[in-house]
């Protein structure tokens, strides 16, 4: 098994004050990997096993925990979306320390699926930003203090908004869409002024029209020596420059039958990017690295036969993507460098929205009935550890950070510890 759990996280230097070891800074982890280089954590829990600390949330969302110096941060919205909030508890009693929310004076689209505040946050240990979509991004300090707030206009789709801004060295990168104006863009940590902008064809939020999104998360690596920004967008992965936005290569390959539609982020390593087309879009897999359009060049694999649906992310383990879908909610093994399917596995209960976490050599998924798989990451077959049910509805991705799981369900925040 020891071969198969090798991994070597890419650092992103997402870093621009001092971090805690072992904190959950982002969506997926401090270097969007979806990766902890913590052990301990439980395998087994239940509503009354394991369970360190519950609080009631709000209202639901699909937004998922981080965890910095102490402090938990999760989202939730209120009064039918036009309140957009950002909550902070204490990580070790799971107190309510503060909440700060901004108002907006429209109802904007969405879908029950995915309710209003699907965003994740994200912090350096002394700040954390948050975006809320058409109400704005915005930085506070750990007192709940804001430091800046800025309007980046209007978010558009009948489906909602989903990406995650990360932080890189004084940079908070952003996904913005999808609609009719979509980007990739970065400001200043310091006081949120524009540093650059990207745009990128936007497109329709109804059925009038070829449906056209991204909600995928951008993830900082390393390629071949250079620091690239990496991102799924709706026909295509771009790698941008973290410093002036200048698209540096990109791979076109994700348009689907249904749409030009990406839920999923970009999983890179080994020197491989794979990306997942959404609404049973298309996957492809291409060597990183380049100038200009790879496609030709570069892409090593397209498949879009019998493609389930896709919304969480998976992990790279080796030359093994393992991911876990949503409809039907399966587990797959694909072989990274070819994407053959090595294995799928139904696994028990719903369909999985949440992405796949490694943490203490086995992966954890939530499926939409608040039951977490335990998985062994085997590339031969499925090894099912266990099954750990909290029966509240969960579209979320847990956060793991010293022994502790952060996971919240449309009604609660939890904190897992084993006893």
């Amino acid at each position: 098994m020891r071969q198969f759990l090798y991994f070597t996280a890419i650092m992103t230097g997402c870093a621009c004050a001092p971090l805690c070891a072992g904190d959950w800074t982002a969506f997926r982890g401090p270097d969007g990997a979806g990766v902890s280089d913590g052990n301990g954590f439980a395998a087994k829990w239940a509503p009354q096993q394991n369970i360190k600390w519950r609080k009631e949330l709000p209202s639901p969302a699909n937004s998922s925990p981080i965890v910095s110096n102490g402090r938990v941060f999760v989202t939730c919205a209120t009064n039918q979306g036009r309140q957009r909030g950002l909550y902070c508890f204490d990580r070790e009693s799971g107190k309510r320390l503060w909440v700060r929310t901004v108002g907006i004076d429209m109802i904007t689209e969405t879908h029950k699926t995915n309710p209003y505040c699907g965003s994740t946050p994200v912090a350096d240990g002394t700040r954390v930003v948050v975006w809320h979509g058409s109400a704005g991004l915005h930085c506070y300090d750990f007192e709940g203090k804001v430091i800046w707030s800025k309007r980046l206009g209007r978010v558009g789709h009948m489906w909602g908004y989903g990406s995650s801004p990360i932080l890189f060295q004084d940079k908070v990168i952003l996904n913005f869409g999808p609609g009719e104006e979509s980007f990739v863009a970065a400001y200043s940590l310091e006081d949120g002024e524009e540093i650059w902008k990207t745009d990128e064809p936007g497109g329709t939020n109804d059925r009038s029209g070829r449906l056209v999104g991204s909600w995928s998360t951008p993830q900082v690596v390393d390629i071949d020596g250079d620091t690239q920004v990496i991102c799924s967008m709706p026909t295509r992965v771009v790698a941008y420059h973290p410093d002036t936005g200048e698209i540096i290569w990109y791979c076109e390959g994700l348009s689907g039958p249904k749409g030009d539609l990406v839920y999923t982020s970009a999983v890179v390593g080994e020197g491989i990017c794979i990306a997942m087309g959404g609404y049973n879009g298309p996957a492809i897999g291409l060597k990183t690295g380049g100038s200009g359009d790879v496609t030709d060049t570069n892409r090593l694999w397209r498949t879009e036969e019998r493609i389930p649906q896709r919304i969480g992310t998976g992990v790279l383990i080796g030359n093994h993507l393992f991911v876990a879908n949503a409809g039907p909610g399966t587990a797959q093994c694909i072989e990274a460098a070819t994407g053959e399917v090595i294995w799928e596995a139904r696994l028990p209960g719903g369909n999985q929205w949440g992405a796949l976490v490694l943490a203490g050599g086995l992966l954890y998924v939530t499926n939409q009935e608040g039951t977490t798989h335990v998985i062994e990451p085997d590339p031969n077959e499925l090894k099912l550890i266990s099954s750990n049910p909290l029966r509240e509805e969960c579209n979320s991705t847990p956060a793991f950070s010293n022994g502790q799981i952060f996971l919240r369900t449309y009604k609660a925040l939890y904190c897992i510890e084993a006893q």
